[in-house]
């Protein structure tokens, strides 16, 4: 039998404990690397009184990406040059509808092609094409027809939830409606958070829309602890993110944090530090 002085007993001891206490973060990190990005509309009040200060903040975090949601009165060449000083790549702008009609949508992608994106995400939808299911269908339709004109620039249009598409209308949930009649090419940016509002569970359409989910919103949901962080609620992330990274053909998780626990940027620096400690990035 070897000879174990204290000193090496209590070094395998450490390095055991470390190795178990490590376990969770390797789980939850198995499968493909993915970069994360910040949904500026987590910090929109810090963006209006300083974009620069902001941005650069989110970069210095580690942040790979940023969502835009609003320009801040700032042209696309200039926000080019902030994130490019940052380090930053624009994983996505929340695009308005109007914003993609016929006489503003060449504008819209000139826009983003500066800014170096590629993800046109309508974030929301009036009250006529949300109203009925053939309402639904019929925006449906037009999302196939804009995937179509965004393919031919190298872009893709997608959809972001909140929580009426997971409640049922006219004998079927919205977002069946429209994810069930869009082309594959349309983005299904499922928001974690927003969805459980309504009781729409991710996994359950993650794996019901394969290759769907290019990117998902990562944001915090729980019963009993409404301020929430990442890791403080009630969500499986493992699963999720195992979903994203096998058959979700996920290329960004972009975290969103809207409550009010900390300040912004303490809360969103702190969801990505967990991120970080279960070996997210």
């Amino acid at each position: 039998m070897p000879y174990f002085s204290r000193r090496n007993f209590l070094k395998l001891t450490a390095a055991t404990a470390a190795t178990v206490a490590l376990q969770p973060a390797r789980l939850l990190a198995a499968g493909k690397k993915i970069p994360i990005g910040l949904q500026l509309y987590s910090v929109r009040h810090e963006c209006t009184k300083d974009l620069v200060a902001t941005v650069t903040a989110v970069g210095k975090m580690g942040y790979k990406g940023v969502e835009f949601a609003g320009y801040y009165d700032r042209d696309a060449k200039t926000l080019r040059k902030l994130l490019d000083d940052c380090g930053l790549k624009c994983c996505g702008t929340h695009t308005r509808i109007e914003t993609l009609t016929a006489d503003k949508f060449d504008a819209t992608v000139e826009f983003n092609q500066i800014l170096g994106n590629k993800f046109l995400i309508v974030p929301g939808l009036p009250k006529k094409n949300t109203e009925s299911r053939q309402a639904w269908l019929e925006v449906a339709n037009l999302f196939n027809k804009l995937a179509d004109k965004a393919k031919a620039h190298g872009m893709r249009i997608g959809y972001h939830n909140h929580s009426i598409e997971f409640k049922p209308l006219d004998g079927e949930l919205p977002w069946d409606t429209f994810f069930g009649n869009t082309k594959k090419e349309v983005i299904m940016q499922f928001d974690t958070g927003n969805a459980m509002h309504a009781g729409g569970e991710a996994l359950v359409f993650l794996k019901k829309y394969p290759g769907r989910a290019t990117t998902v919103h990562l944001k915090p949901f729980s019963k009993s602890k409404p301020k929430a962080l990442i890791g403080e609620d009630e969500l499986p992330w493992k699963e999720i993110f195992a979903e994203c990274e096998t058959s979700g053909k996920t290329e960004w998780y972009i975290v969103e944090y809207e409550s009010d626990a900390f300040p912004p940027l303490v809360s969103v620096e702190k969801c990505l530090d967990v991120l970080r400690g279960w070996g997210k990035c």
